[in-house]
């Protein structure tokens, strides 16, 4: 057996190789695609005359038919006449029957004499025995000769020491078609991707030149990343830094997309999961759910579950609830949850009770949550508690939150803390706040301050109001600017107001338009004041009325007033007031002077004791006097005081 033939096509059948190496003998080429009685007489035929090929063949497709008994004969004869296909499915017919180590002889000598699937059953037995060197030997041996299984086993075999070596193989298997290299190979770009990313991420962070994006306790919550101290890089230098990063993840993450649709068009379920994944998250709506929808039916239950949660997106809550069924049937938590959460919605509590009770049984921690968050909706306080705490002593940073809430609400500061703490440790920006609140009540800026940055720095947005409040109130308006922009940017109406106030009053006074000017364009600062006054803030409304009435649009003006007066500003009231007076409208202006001075405006309350006096209702002019005096400022107090005096000379002349 010293000179192993190579004429034969190897037959690999079992956990082994399921595919053919190329050969010049046309017959075994047919053998390995034509299964047929007729191809099996045939050969039979010429083996049964002594023809070694033929041998082979037979003995290979016997094999693969489970015919141990009958291959066995055929294939020792070949392999007794050199064949190195037979030397190597002997082997495999062999380690089928228990008798490992005579099989893993024959793939020795099949694999000493080239043999590419031989070398690569060998080293998969060398690898199953712990001898990870002779394993390596083997299967690079097999890999080098372009077997797609031997590169992947051996690509296995180095990522499982951490060996860079691996992505080389992997690699070299999914060029030749191997679906799961290729699925592996897309995984450890997709790694490789969001770790360029997570260090592009941290330049930034520890330079403090990423700014946040986006009091009161809160349950929600988004991840947290702590700052750190500078770099030594110039800000110009990061930001190269962090756009090559950047760059580099997006080249990677096409590549993976690549091979996972290389996987998945194979039929590989975990591939076309990923790959929906990545479709979705670039807008690609329509392709991730075809390849959501190929998963799920070959039973991927992540993939039901996110197939269900495009569908609720698109409003299709009907077919959501189904994908959802059969992935929670299938034990998946997160789909569990979202079944709770949709009988939840539609008031139906005790079916979305089952489902998170469902969810927290297959190991999903979020079903505890859930169940917290449901109780305490019902006002199930001792309830809700119980399953805060459960999910938070699994490690749910939101529970701990909640819990810590609610410990809170109970009048218990000293139990709320460390659950607070241990949250915001744990990444609950939310948790961050929450202690700044914490620690601001107890009158500790310092701490709260710190706090309320960490949150800040994470995309709290009230968080980076507190901040930039702070930064005011210690004189660094450059620092408070950056803070109140991100707030206002985040939804803050009372940061845009601030932010406002910032810009407006580094801003020179307006000198006299020019004849025949029009009006200039709104400043950044009267856009801010704008937003906050949208959003309902009762400051900017006045303000934004008054920058109306200055330019003489009236209309404008009365509307912000009037927004701001009916929502309870005195201010507000008092401005319109004074517009409804200039154009004639004495009678309600009066009322809303009346409505001011009720609220404290001093003078308003003047307003009205010149407008009694002018009417000769001097009884009502001095009791608008005498409220005049009491609300101040001073230069009303002493005007409303000499109006007072003169009142009373009116009255006792």
């Amino acid at each position: 057996m010293e000179n192993m033939g190579d004429r034969a096509t190897l037959l690999e059948t079992g956990r082994f190789v399921q595919r053919h190496e190329e050969s010049a003998d046309s017959a075994a080429g047919t053998a390995g695609t034509e299964e047929t009685a007729d191809v099996e007489a045939r050969h039979r035929s010429a083996a049964d005359a002594g023809d070694t090929a033929s041998m082979s063949v037979l003995g290979a497709l016997l094999l693969r038919r489970g015919d141990l008994d009958a291959a066995e004969p055929y294939l020792r004869a070949a392999t007794a006449e050199g064949e190195r296909a037979a030397a190597n499915n002997l082997g495999v017919l062999l380690h089928q029957r228990g008798y490992v180590d005579e099989a893993a002889g024959w793939w020795r000598i099949a694999a000493v004499a080239g043999s590419a699937p031989a070398a690569h059953a060998l080293g998969r037995h060398y690898r199953e025995l712990g001898d990870d060197p002779a394993a390596e030997y083997w299967l690079r041996q097999s890999a080098e000769q372009g077997h797609a299984l031997g590169a992947y086993a051996l690509a296995d075999l180095l990522e499982h020491r951490s060996d860079v070596g691996a992505e080389r193989w992997l690699r070299a298997a999914a060029d030749q078609g191997h679906r799961e290299a290729a699925y592996r190979l897309a995984r450890a770009l997709e790694r490789r991707a969001r770790e360029t990313a997570r260090s592009g991420a941290d330049v930034m962070y520890r330079s403090g030149t990423g700014p946040p994006t986006s009091g009161r306790i809160r349950l929600s919550a988004q991840p947290v990343r702590p700052m750190d101290t500078g770099t030594g890089m110039s800000t110009t230098g990061i930001r190269e830094a962090a756009g090559a990063g950047a760059a580099l993840g997006s080249t990677l993450i096409t590549e993976a997309t690549q091979w996972y649709r290389q996987a998945a068009a194979r039929g590989h379920r975990r591939a076309a999961l990923h790959l929906g994944a990545i479709l979705e998250k670039r807008g690609e709506l329509k392709e991730a759910g075809r390849w959501y929808l190929s998963a799920a039916r070959d039973g991927e239950s992540r993939a039901a579950c996110a197939l269900g949660f495009l569908l609720r997106d698109a409003g299709d809550e009907e077919s959501a609830a189904v994908w959802w069924l059969r992935a929670a049937q299938e034990g998946d938590g997160n789909a569990a949850n979202a079944l709770g959460a949709l009988h939840a919605a539609r008031g139906e509590q005790q079916t979305a009770e089952r489902w998170y009770r469902a969810a927290m049984d297959a190991g999903d921690v979020n079903g505890a949550y859930n169940l917290g968050l449901l109780c305490a909706a019902q006002d199930r306080t001792a309830q809700a508690e119980q399953w805060y705490r459960r999910a938070a002593y699994a490690g749910h940073r939101e529970a701990a939150n909640a819990l810590a809430v609610l410990l809170l609400q109970a009048d218990d500061p000293t139990g709320a803390e460390p659950w607070f703490s241990k949250a915001a440790e744990a990444g609950s920006v939310d948790a961050a706040f929450n202690l700044g609140i914490l620690y601001a009540g107890r009158d500790d800026d310092g701490a709260a301050l710190s706090w309320y940055e960490r949150a800040a720095a994470a995309g709290h947005t009230e968080a980076a109001l507190q901040v930039g409040i702070a930064c005011l109130r210690d004189g660094d308006d450059r620092s408070a600017e950056r803070h109140l922009r991100c707030a206002a940017g985040g939804g803050s109406a009372e940061a845009a107001f601030r932010l406002a106030t910032v810009l407006d009053a580094r801003q020179p006074p307006p000198g006299p338009p020019a004849l025949g000017e029009p009006h200039t364009v709104k400043s950044e600062c009267e856009q801010w004041y704008e937003r906050a006054a949208e959003q309902g803030h009762r400051r900017a409304q006045v303000r934004v009325g008054m920058l109306a009435a200055a330019r003489g649009d009236n209309a404008n003006a009365a509307r912000w007033y009037r927004e701001a007066a009916e929502a309870g500003s005195r201010n507000g009231a008092f401005n319109l007031g004074l517009l409804l007076a200039r154009e004639g409208g004495e009678r309600e202006a009066a009322l809303w002077w009346t409505r001011a001075a009720q609220a404290g405006h001093g003078r308003a309350a003047l307003r009205l004791a010149l407008l009694a006096a002018r009417r000769g209702e001097l009884t009502e002019g001095q009791r608008w006097c005498a409220r005049a005096v009491e609300l101040g400022p001073a230069e009303v107090a002493e005007r409303a005081a000499r109006l007072r005096e003169a009142l009373h000379q009116e009255l006792t002349a």
